[in-house]
């Protein structure tokens, strides 16, 4: 990631000193690919001493309904909500992300439109994520958005 990040900065021709905040997804989405995300942002924010704005990864799909795959035979989806797929209602709307990809067949049958699986749309796209934040402040604000408990639980001695 902070590989990436730095092939950001270097094709934008600026060096990371020359950032004024950051953007970062919240979530919904894997636990730890938040986690990851979460972490990187902070440890950059603190080190190059720049605000963040943290904004929820179903506003990196634009071109419909985003749907992305929550494992477990479940879906994140606006709202936030987590759902299974079958209960959602999405009769003649245009369904995006890779949870309406993978359900297309469901989906389409019950009135959706899902485009092709390899169009732009079906991934996050980061500027979508700039344009969506409001809000810069201190990095110790921003907080994950999770929609389920955690796998893992504490053990009880």
């Amino acid at each position: 990631m902070l590989a990436a990040a730095d092939e950001l900065t270097r094709e934008a021709g600026i060096g990371p000193g020359e950032l004024d905040g950051l953007v970062v997804g919240t979530g919904p989405g894997s636990f730890t690919g938040v986690r990851i995300g979460l972490a990187t942002a902070r440890g950059l924010a603190l080190a190059l001493d720049i605000p963040v704005a943290g904004v929820s990864t179903l506003r990196a799909f634009a071109g419909g309904q985003p749907v992305i795959d929550a494992r477990r035979g479940e879906v994140f989806t606006s709202g936030p909500t987590l759902a299974r797929p079958e209960e959602l209602e999405v009769r003649g709307c245009r369904l995006v992300g890779d949870g309406a990809v993978r359900y297309r067949s469901l989906f389409e049958a019950a009135g959706a439109a899902v485009p092709p699986d390899d169009d732009a749309v079906h991934r996050p796209a980061a500027h979508l994520l700039v344009e969506c934040a409001t809000y810069y402040g201190p990095v110790e604000e921003i907080d994950p958005l999770y929609l389920r408990d955690p796998d893992a639980k504490p053990s009880v001695r």
